[in-house]
Protein backbone atom coordinates (compact mmCIF):
# COMPACT_ATOMS: atom_id res chain seq x y z
CA UNK A 1 0.00 0.00 0.00
CA UNK A 2 3.03 2.28 1.00
CA UNK A 3 4.28 1.80 -3.49
CA UNK A 4 1.14 2.81 -4.16
CA UNK A 5 0.76 6.23 -2.18
CA UNK A 6 4.41 7.08 -3.64
CA UNK A 7 3.45 6.25 -7.32
CA UNK A 8 0.41 8.43 -6.88
CA UNK A 9 2.19 11.15 -5.93
CA UNK A 10 4.99 10.88 -8.04
CA UNK A 11 2.42 10.51 -11.03
CA UNK A 12 0.69 14.16 -9.48
CA UNK A 13 4.23 15.70 -9.36
CA UNK A 14 4.73 15.14 -12.97
CA UNK A 15 1.26 15.83 -14.68
CA UNK A 16 1.43 19.19 -12.74
CA UNK A 17 5.08 19.77 -13.60
CA UNK A 18 4.26 19.94 -17.26
CA UNK A 19 1.90 22.81 -16.72
CA UNK A 20 5.09 24.87 -15.23
CA UNK A 21 6.38 25.92 -18.17
CA UNK A 22 3.12 27.14 -19.37
CA UNK A 23 2.79 30.52 -18.80
CA UNK A 24 2.12 34.01 -20.21
CA UNK A 25 3.06 37.34 -18.27
CA UNK A 26 2.88 40.39 -19.26
CA UNK A 27 5.45 42.69 -18.60
CA UNK A 28 4.20 45.75 -19.67
CA UNK A 29 2.05 48.00 -18.96
CA UNK A 30 1.88 47.69 -15.29
CA UNK A 31 -0.97 48.70 -12.67
CA UNK A 32 -1.65 52.36 -13.01
CA UNK A 33 0.76 53.36 -16.00
CA UNK A 34 -0.21 55.98 -17.68
CA UNK A 35 -0.31 56.35 -21.66
CA UNK A 36 -0.45 59.47 -23.45
CA UNK A 37 -2.39 60.03 -26.55
CA UNK A 38 -0.07 60.63 -29.63
CA UNK A 39 2.57 58.88 -27.90
CA UNK A 40 3.82 55.66 -28.72
CA UNK A 41 4.57 52.74 -25.89
CA UNK A 42 5.49 48.75 -26.14
CA UNK A 43 3.63 46.49 -24.26
CA UNK A 44 6.01 43.82 -23.56
CA UNK A 45 5.46 39.83 -22.41
CA UNK A 46 6.75 36.41 -22.39
CA UNK A 47 6.00 32.73 -22.25
CA UNK A 48 6.21 29.11 -22.26
CA UNK A 49 8.65 27.48 -24.29
CA UNK A 50 6.44 24.39 -24.61
CA UNK A 51 3.00 26.20 -24.48
CA UNK A 52 2.04 25.40 -28.12
CA UNK A 53 1.11 29.64 -28.70
CA UNK A 54 2.62 30.83 -31.79
CA UNK A 55 0.68 33.81 -32.17
CA UNK A 56 -2.04 35.84 -30.70
CA UNK A 57 -4.71 39.02 -30.87
CA UNK A 58 -4.12 41.70 -29.06
CA UNK A 59 -7.27 43.77 -27.83
CA UNK A 60 -8.25 47.07 -25.82
CA UNK A 61 -10.40 46.95 -23.52
CA UNK A 62 -12.44 49.18 -21.24
CA UNK A 63 -14.07 48.30 -17.95
CA UNK A 64 -16.50 51.30 -17.84
CA UNK A 65 -17.57 50.78 -21.63
CA UNK A 66 -18.52 47.89 -23.57
CA UNK A 67 -16.87 46.46 -26.61
CA UNK A 68 -12.83 46.18 -27.82
CA UNK A 69 -10.96 47.46 -29.91
CA UNK A 70 -8.34 45.54 -32.12
CA UNK A 71 -4.84 46.60 -31.56
CA UNK A 72 -3.44 43.70 -33.66
CA UNK A 73 -3.96 40.10 -35.14
CA UNK A 74 -1.92 37.13 -35.11
CA UNK A 75 1.38 38.49 -33.34
CA UNK A 76 4.28 36.24 -33.30
CA UNK A 77 3.91 35.52 -29.77
CA UNK A 78 7.78 34.72 -29.87
CA UNK A 79 8.69 38.70 -30.25
CA UNK A 80 7.88 39.47 -26.95
CA UNK A 81 7.05 43.31 -27.94
CA UNK A 82 4.79 45.31 -29.65
CA UNK A 83 4.27 49.27 -30.21
CA UNK A 84 1.55 50.47 -29.92
CA UNK A 85 0.96 54.63 -31.10
CA UNK A 86 -2.05 56.05 -29.79
CA UNK A 87 -4.76 57.98 -31.65
CA UNK A 88 -7.96 59.76 -30.43
CA UNK A 89 -8.33 57.33 -28.02
CA UNK A 90 -10.51 58.42 -25.07
CA UNK A 91 -9.02 59.35 -21.75
CA UNK A 92 -9.93 56.93 -19.27
CA UNK A 93 -8.13 55.24 -16.38
CA UNK A 94 -9.72 51.98 -16.81
CA UNK A 95 -8.17 50.37 -19.62
CA UNK A 96 -6.60 47.04 -20.03
CA UNK A 97 -4.88 44.65 -22.95
CA UNK A 98 -6.19 41.18 -23.76
CA UNK A 99 -3.92 38.71 -25.33
CA UNK A 100 -6.09 36.49 -26.79
CA UNK A 101 -5.72 33.02 -28.60
CA UNK A 102 -5.80 33.81 -32.60
CA UNK A 103 -6.46 29.71 -33.39
CA UNK A 104 -8.86 28.79 -30.24
CA UNK A 105 -10.24 32.20 -28.64
CA UNK A 106 -8.23 31.36 -25.38
CA UNK A 107 -7.26 34.45 -23.22
CA UNK A 108 -3.44 33.60 -22.44
CA UNK A 109 -3.64 37.21 -19.95
CA UNK A 110 -4.82 40.28 -19.57
CA UNK A 111 -2.89 43.54 -18.46
CA UNK A 112 -2.96 45.62 -15.34
CA UNK A 113 -5.38 48.20 -15.69
CA UNK A 114 -3.37 50.94 -17.02
CA UNK A 115 -4.48 55.03 -17.47
CA UNK A 116 -4.79 56.56 -21.08
CA UNK A 117 -4.46 60.16 -20.62
CA UNK A 118 -5.56 62.96 -23.35
CA UNK A 119 -3.12 64.27 -25.81
CA UNK A 120 -0.61 66.79 -24.75
CA UNK A 121 -1.09 65.72 -20.52
CA UNK A 122 2.08 65.17 -18.60
CA UNK A 123 2.26 60.99 -17.80
CA UNK A 124 3.53 60.15 -14.07
CA UNK A 125 4.92 56.99 -15.49
CA UNK A 126 8.17 56.05 -17.42
CA UNK A 127 6.59 53.21 -19.85
CA UNK A 128 9.08 50.61 -21.84
CA UNK A 129 10.56 53.15 -24.66
CA UNK A 130 9.92 51.92 -28.12
CA UNK A 131 12.65 50.23 -29.86
CA UNK A 132 13.51 49.67 -33.60
CA UNK A 133 12.76 45.93 -33.56
CA UNK A 134 9.46 45.36 -32.53
CA UNK A 135 6.42 46.09 -35.02
CA UNK A 136 4.17 49.44 -34.44
CA UNK A 137 0.78 49.56 -35.05
CA UNK A 138 -1.96 52.43 -34.17
CA UNK A 139 -5.11 52.37 -32.41
CA UNK A 140 -7.46 54.76 -32.59
CA UNK A 141 -10.73 55.69 -31.69
CA UNK A 142 -13.02 54.02 -28.39
CA UNK A 143 -14.30 50.58 -27.17
CA UNK A 144 -17.37 49.88 -29.63
CA UNK A 145 -19.15 46.91 -29.26
CA UNK A 146 -21.44 46.82 -32.59
CA UNK A 147 -17.69 47.18 -34.50
CA UNK A 148 -17.47 44.14 -36.74
CA UNK A 149 -14.39 42.44 -35.10
CA UNK A 150 -14.92 39.60 -32.44
CA UNK A 151 -12.62 36.56 -31.19
CA UNK A 152 -14.74 35.24 -29.04
CA UNK A 153 -16.13 32.64 -31.69
CA UNK A 154 -13.45 31.02 -33.70
CA UNK A 155 -13.21 28.91 -36.31
CA UNK A 156 -14.06 25.01 -35.39
CA UNK A 157 -12.03 22.93 -37.35
CA UNK A 158 -9.17 25.28 -36.08
CA UNK A 159 -9.91 23.94 -32.65
CA UNK A 160 -9.06 20.63 -34.02
CA UNK A 161 -5.21 20.57 -34.21
CA UNK A 162 -5.13 21.25 -30.08
CA UNK A 163 -6.29 17.74 -29.75
CA UNK A 164 -2.80 16.06 -31.10
CA UNK A 165 -0.06 15.62 -29.23
CA UNK A 166 2.26 17.43 -27.67
CA UNK A 167 -0.80 20.15 -26.85
CA UNK A 168 -2.84 16.85 -25.74
CA UNK A 169 0.16 15.24 -23.67
CA UNK A 170 0.02 16.94 -20.45
CA UNK A 171 -4.53 16.81 -20.37
CA UNK A 172 -3.82 12.75 -20.79
CA UNK A 173 -1.59 13.08 -17.95
CA UNK A 174 -3.38 15.11 -15.51
CA UNK A 175 -6.25 12.43 -16.38
CA UNK A 176 -4.84 10.00 -15.65
CA UNK A 177 -3.19 10.85 -12.42
CA UNK A 178 -6.90 11.65 -11.61
CA UNK A 179 -8.01 8.26 -12.01
CA UNK A 180 -5.17 6.94 -10.29
CA UNK A 181 -6.36 9.21 -7.18
CA UNK A 182 -9.53 8.35 -7.63
CA UNK A 183 -8.72 4.32 -7.09
CA UNK A 184 -6.31 5.05 -4.76
CA UNK A 185 -9.04 6.54 -2.35
CA UNK A 186 -11.62 4.06 -3.57
CA UNK A 187 -8.71 1.39 -2.34
CA UNK A 188 -8.98 -0.53 -5.84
Amino acid sequence: MHYRSLITKALCFLSFSSFAHAYFHVSSPTKDMQWVNGKTYMTTWSKGVNDGVVMFDLELARLSVEGLILVAQNIDAKLGSLSITLNDIPPGDDYYLLYVNSIHGVMHATSPKFAILASGSDSTSNGTTPTGTSPTVTVSGAPNPTAHFATTFPVISAALPILRAPHFAPLLAAGATLIVSALTLLGA
